[in-house]
């Protein structure tokens, strides 16, 4: 055989071998996608499965005027539609993520080619779809290439199935949804809120691109770490828009000089606006679930199925209230700080060693500390000791967060050293929940000052007294009353003892009309009503009008010496404002689930306390308090400052309004609660404990403490003239037995002007 012949046979012998290697590569690779395609290297989701992903959902809380106030989630994520996303980020996404995704079935054959030869070391293969495929259906591949090759052809496969179940802008709202922004920002809505404070529709191209730089790893493009690098990453995202024509050169230059524009707004549960409320709300939808099972029996998952939770609050009154809550306890501290100078004994007053020992000692087995410690199995002692060793924290300052080294008791008699409020808001004729603030700082209060909590109301309760008198007497606002000391035997009610109150003032003398007595919150007339109409008449009015705490029907009652809610306290007001019928608050509008199907749609029930003519004539009792009586600074300019608590910026409030200040034994707590025709708002103001209090009534006063709150916040509320809250006069009923016009000559006035200077006095310390 000649060379020339051995040459061919050798070199066709290297041919077969090529075509053949060739041919088993391309086998195997058929092969690979066969076995992949049946489940040999694992199961591949079903149709239904790709139709319905599983994802863990956020369920969305949504205020009444359409804004999320919050979520419960196990991630953070809310999804939406690709009609919300803006050109800008879909224009980023396919520059930087998938050039050819509007062209290609799921593979780009290009990229992969490119992959192949270069043996994934220049990367670039993956497209939209299959990044999609990868996060949702896959998961990542660790160890030898072999696995790695397995994951992708599985995202190959899984990659076509999408494309042919879902349209590309499907598959756009898709991914970008899945995505894990970090910071609990889940999805480009949780990213779009929490690092620039907007819906996706809102966002500027810059942030757009910042936001698309993240997908190439939100981990290592981290905007609150590395700012710098995050700068770097889009701009180099903007360069790829200019390279895809999206953007001109001289565009692009100019958005890479900019900033990344953050504007931080965690949505983790103690933050944002709300807290207490979505905390209160959270319980109630665990019992709601529990009792509201889906259609195949199955339970829903606050945290996961992504429910829909439509509230009465409106984001708006409630930044509001938030907002006259932190205006006037930081300044209310500030002046209780300064008066506990003088306190050996600070923060608690007229209480001895052993009782203040005892209120430290109950606060540190309510602790976290304690309960973790226990179960641990730790001894009492030791438990105890702990207390005692000084430890690196944080805590709460109205000037920011402190890190501090104290130890956990001293940290207990530090906190306890804060007042403590209770606001709440309501439309008296729908009994929708506008604002709840259930305390100062969520994170670092959490017992709630509305719903949770209890607490002696003082003279808020009066006006129950005087409405039983004017419900079933008919007691005119003009009838008069000696102002004199009253004793009730304890007989006649089963008392302990005879029971004969003092007047606050301690003055006596004259005679007094109810509108004098209400407004002046005078004791003794008080008491002679309640003796007048009977304990038990009050406590039966007192249920209908909604306080469900058992109330005991005895003479004392009349000064407030019942522990209640603030929450039970407004509702009971509300019926003045309504002619007398209750509307029992709601705070749910509707729930629907992740599809929009509406589960259930809540409406009040509603009850008769009073005749609309007695409403009518409380509302004109209680006017008097605010024109002459405790609540008289909302017309003459009072309102907080950080040295005086009290100065002349005015409320000046010239529309009729309807109140009653509140203030217990040893100015513990203070309340108000202020009526106009459509809205009743009141706060409670406290320490946690009732020996945390003012030294004297002039600072300690619900006047003092409490009404300001309400007063910036109703301030805040007119302004914003898109809320329609009334400034009109309550509605009169047609027809009045009972008289109004007392046509008074003021023979009082000299006790009247005295008592205006006591309040005066009282008020600017």
């Amino acid at each position: 055989m000649s060379k020339k012949t051995e040459l061919n046979q050798s070199f066709n012998k290297y041919i077969r071998w090529f075509w053949l290697l060739i041919a088993s590569g391309l086998t195997l690779i058929v092969l690979l996608f066969l076995l992949a395609g049946i489940g040999a290297f694992g199961k591949l989701p079903t149709f239904e499965e790709l139709e319905n992903p599983e994802n863990n959902l956020a369920s969305e809380v949504i205020s009444i005027d359409g804004e999320t106030l919050g979520k419960y989630a196990k991630e953070n994520r809310t999804p939406i539609h690709f009609s919300d996303l803006p050109t800008n980020l879909i224009e980023a996404l396919i520059a930087t993520e998938d050039e050819r995704f509007f062209t290609h079935s799921g593979i780009d054959a290009r990229g992969t080619l490119r992959a192949i030869v270069k043996m994934g070391r220049g990367g670039g293969a993956s497209t939209i779809t299959q990044q999609l495929a990868k996060m949702t259906f896959t998961k990542r591949a660790s160890g030898n290439i072999f696995k790695r090759i397995i994951q992708k052809v599985k995202e190959i496969i899984i990659a076509v199935q999408l494309e042919r179940n879902y349209s590309k802008s499907e598959i756009i709202a898709m991914y970008l949804n899945k995505y894990d922004f970090l910071n609990q920002a889940v999805g480009i809505r949780s990213a779009s809120r929490i690092y620039f404070g907007k819906e996706p529709k809102e966002l500027k191209i810059e942030e757009s691109a910042m936001l698309i730089g993240m997908l190439k790893n939100s981990s290592l493009y981290n905007p609150l770490r590395r700012e710098k690098m995050v700068k770097h990453r889009r701009n180099v995202v903007l360069k790829q828009m200019q390279r895809n024509k999206y953007l001109t050169k001289k565009w692009k230059d100019s958005l890479q000089q900019m900033g990344l524009g953050l504007d931080i707004h965690r949505e983790s549960h103690s933050d944002g606006l709300a807290t207490y409320f979505r905390e209160y709300l959270r319980s109630y939808m665990k019992k709601w679930i529990k009792n509201n099972p889906k259609p195949n029996g199955e339970t829903y998952n606050l945290m996961r199925d992504g429910l829909k939770i439509f509230v009465t609050l409106d984001s708006r009154m409630q930044a509001y209230a938030e907002e006259a809550v932190k205006e006037h306890m930081s300044n209310l501290q500030r002046a209780f700080f300064k008066e506990q100078k003088r306190n050996k004994t600070a923060p608690f007053i007229d209480v001895t060693s052993e009782e203040i020992d005892f209120i430290l000692y109950s606060a540190m087995r309510r602790s976290e500390r304690w309960r973790k410690m226990k179960k641990a199995g730790v001894s009492k002692n030791d438990i105890i000791a702990s207390f005692d060793v000084k430890t690196q924290m944080k805590v709460f300052s109205w000037k920011g967060t402190i890190d501090t080294l104290m130890t956990p008791k001293d940290s207990i008699r530090y906190y306890k050293r804060f007042l403590r409020t209770g606001f709440l808001s309501i439309e008296p004729q729908t009994g929708q929940i506008k604002a709840w603030v259930g305390g100062i700082n969520y994170k670092h209060f959490q017992y709630d000052a509305v719903k949770q909590q209890k607490r002696q109301v003082g003279s808020t309760f009066k006006p129950f007294i005087y409405a039983t008198a004017i419900n079933q007497l008919k007691k005119s606002p003009c009838d008069k009353y000696p102002n004199t000391l009253y004793t009730i035997p304890k007989e006649k009610y089963g008392s302990e003892e005879d029971w004969t109150p003092k007047n606050a003032t301690e003055s006596y003398g004259g005679e007094r009309t109810l509108r004098q007595a209400l407004a002046s919150s005078i004791n003794v007339i008080t008491a002679r009503l309640i003796d007048e109409v009977g304990p038990k008449t009050v406590v039966e009015l007192a249920k209908r009008a909604g306080i469900e705490t058992k109330i005991q029907a005895n003479p004392s009652i009349a000064l407030g010496a019942i522990d209640l809610s603030l929450y039970e306290l407004l509702s009971a007001y509300t019926n003045f404002a309504n002619k007398g019928q209750r509307v029992e608050p709601i705070m749910l509008l509707r729930i629907e689930d992740k599809n929009g199907t509406v589960l259930q749609e809540f409406v009040p029930k509603t009850n008769e306390v009073m005749s609309e003519e007695s409403a009518y004539v409380m509302l004109d009792l209680m006017k008097g308090v605010t024109t002459s009586g405790s609540g008289a600074r909302l017309r003459k300019g009072w309102t907080s400052n950080p040295d005086k608590i009290v100065t002349g910026f005015p409320y000046l409030f010239k529309n009729p309004i309807a109140g009653k200040t509140g203030t217990t034994q040893a100015q513990s707590d203070g309340w108000f609660i202020g009526i106009v025709p459509n809205l009743v708002s009141g706060a409670w103001v406290g320490g946690e404990d009732r020996a945390t209090h003012f030294h004297h009534i002039s600072k300690g006063q619900g006047a003092s403490m409490a009404l300001p709150i309400w007063a910036l916040y109703m301030k805040k509320c007119y302004a914003d003239k898109n809320l329609y809250i009334s400034e009109e006069d309550f509605e009169k009923p047609a027809v009045i037995s009972i008289r109004l016009n007392c046509n008074e000559e003021n023979n009082e006035g000299e006790d009247e002007n005295e008592k205006e200077k006591e309040d005066v006095k009282a008020i600017e310390f």
